[in-house]
């Protein structure tokens, strides 16, 4: 598991035994203690709004939804990569292939599906 999947597997078993923490406060804490606080990697945005985006939407088991980013692109690639999980689930250990399919372009995922693939893995999102 990458560090962001970490990170995202920790924030949301912080924030369900914390209930009514909020998740950017939880995911800012993990990952100060992860990557050292204030450094580029802990401010990274990309894997941050995509744990955020399933939040927000209610996405995570046991985690209230809410208005947790304003971020509409990595909230749209993280929508997609789970919705691309539930009808290819074997993409789970293909996070390059996944991303291909989100973007469906050359482009590099930042983290995004770290975050997305260690949720899945660990049974946070519904694979159904």
């Amino acid at each position: 598991m990458t560090k962001y999947g970490e990170a995202a597997v920790k924030s949301a078993n912080a924030i369900i035994s914390n209930e009514g923490k909020n998740p950017r406060d939880i995911w800012d804490l993990v990952t100060s203690d992860i990557f050292g606080e204030g450094t580029s990697s802990q401010k990274k945005t990309c894997p941050r709004n995509a744990f955020l985006a399933l939040c927000e939407e209610g996405m995570l088991k046991g985690i209230l939804k809410g208005n947790y980013t304003s971020s509409r692109k990595n909230k749209e690639y993280a929508l997609k990569a789970v919705k691309i999980l539930k009808e290819i689930p074997n993409l789970v250990n293909h996070p390059k292939a996944l991303w291909l399919e989100v973007v469906d372009e050359p482009k590099i995922h930042n983290g995004q599906m770290d975050v997305i693939i260690a949720l899945w893995k660990n049974g946070y999102i519904d694979g159904k």
